[in-house]
């Protein structure tokens, strides 16, 4: 396994610019400021581009020739798309191990491991909070079903009783005049599920990028229908398994919200009108950042190949390799690893027993 690429670009705001010159990547703020990258050092591994800023052909062609990481955003940081090298299409064994895990049994085995996952991960944020977790985990191991369809109604059947319990448990960590009756993902009117839906958002990206990195079918889910073609199931369930990341990165953050931070959006839904209430754009805005820098906060576990402590982007990453190997039968089973950030002082930590001490090597988890 390479050297990390730990830099990260993000032209945010407006007026931006981003070019290659003598073997560089050289950003030019608003301001005139420049900071050069060397390309040749290879440390560069994302550049978020959001809307508003400027960017070459030549710096695009040099982000796919080395595989950085090229994600366009809107002007609150959502992301729309991202730039793709080729090759990234050339990894046929592994999406045939994808689609031929539909019939020799493993389709079903990770589908139970992506639920019972999932309720894992919740699980810790309502331990965290105080709040009682339903036992649900030994329903989703008795199910028997052999065919992978049956199974899953029966999963997402589990997984929404489960869903209702726990979005009410977790609402009443807000403030009650913000607070939705109901989770809502689709066209919600109440702010905090849109505040949601747009954590999700980016949670959403982060397991595109993972999957697309592990060479597996985004379209090829397990829990989630993989004959929905408008849909990226496998990316659908990967956010799953880490949505419990996100609510606890909200519960956090936002519980000092009021209704003034707000605006209405009125919108036509049928033939009905109605209003949406979104975050006001500073408060979104702040909102992303903040959110941009927890994926780079440390969980406690191993990574594959060296370290004890790796940052939440390398986990999901990591756990998506993992799955491929699965697939490919390269590993004899797939079990999700959780966490919950630790503490950055746990951080400092482990980095200064690291210097002091011969850093333990995983051959593969």
């Amino acid at each position: 396994m390479g050297r990390e690429k730990e830099k990260k670009l993000s032209l945010s705001g407006y007026g931006n610019y981003l070019k290659m010159d003598n073997g560089c990547f050289v950003l030019r703020d608003s301001k005139g400021n420049k900071t050069s990258y060397p390309a040749l050092e290879k440390t560069l591994g994302e550049i978020t581009l959001e809307e508003g800023n400027v960017v070459t052909t030549g710096a695009l062609v040099y982000c796919g020739l080395w595989a950085i990481d090229v994600v366009v955003t809107t002007k609150f940081g959502e992301p729309i798309a991202m730039l793709k090298n080729f090759i990234d299409d050339s990894y046929v064994n592994t999406r045939i191990s994808q689609y031929e895990s539909l019939k020799n049994g493993k389709g079903i085995e990770i589908a139970k491991r992506l639920l019972i996952g999932k309720l894992n991960g919740c699980n810790l944020i309502l331990e965290k909070y105080g709040l009682e977790p339903p036992d649900f985990i030994p329903l989703v191991d008795k199910l028997g079903e052999n065919n992978l369809s049956m199974l899953r109604n029966k999963l997402l059947s589990l997984e929404g009783r489960y869903a209702q319990h726990y979005f009410r448990e977790i609402y009443k960590l807000f403030p009650q005049d913000i607070r939705p009756l109901s989770r809502v993902s689709y066209n919600a009117h109440v702010g905090l599920n849109n505040v949601f839906n747009l954590a999700y958002t980016f949670l959403k990206w982060k397991c595109y990028r993972a999957v697309v990195r592990a060479h597996l079918e985004p379209y090829l889910g397990y829990l989630h229908t993989y004959i929905m073609p408008i849909r990226q199931n496998l990316v659908c369930d990967f956010m799953e398994l880490y949505r419990y990341l996100i609510d606890d990165f909200l519960i956090t953050n936002c519980r000092g919200l009021t209704r003034k931070d707000y605006y209405p959006k009125k919108v036509i839904i049928g033939d009905v009108k109605a209003k949406r209430m979104f975050l006001k754009d500073d408060i979104a805005s702040e909102l992303v950042n903040k959110l941009n820098k927890y994926f780079t906060k440390k969980v406690k576990i191993p990574r594959m190949k060296r370290g004890e402590v790796q940052e939440l982007e390398t986990l999901i990453n990591e756990e998506a390799l993992l799955l491929a190997k699965y697939l490919r039968g390269e590993r004899e089973s797939w079990s999700p690893r959780l966490a919950i950030p630790i503490d950055r002082r746990v951080c400092e930590y482990e980095k200064n027993s690291s210097q002091q001490n011969t850093p333990t090597v995983h051959s593969d988890i």
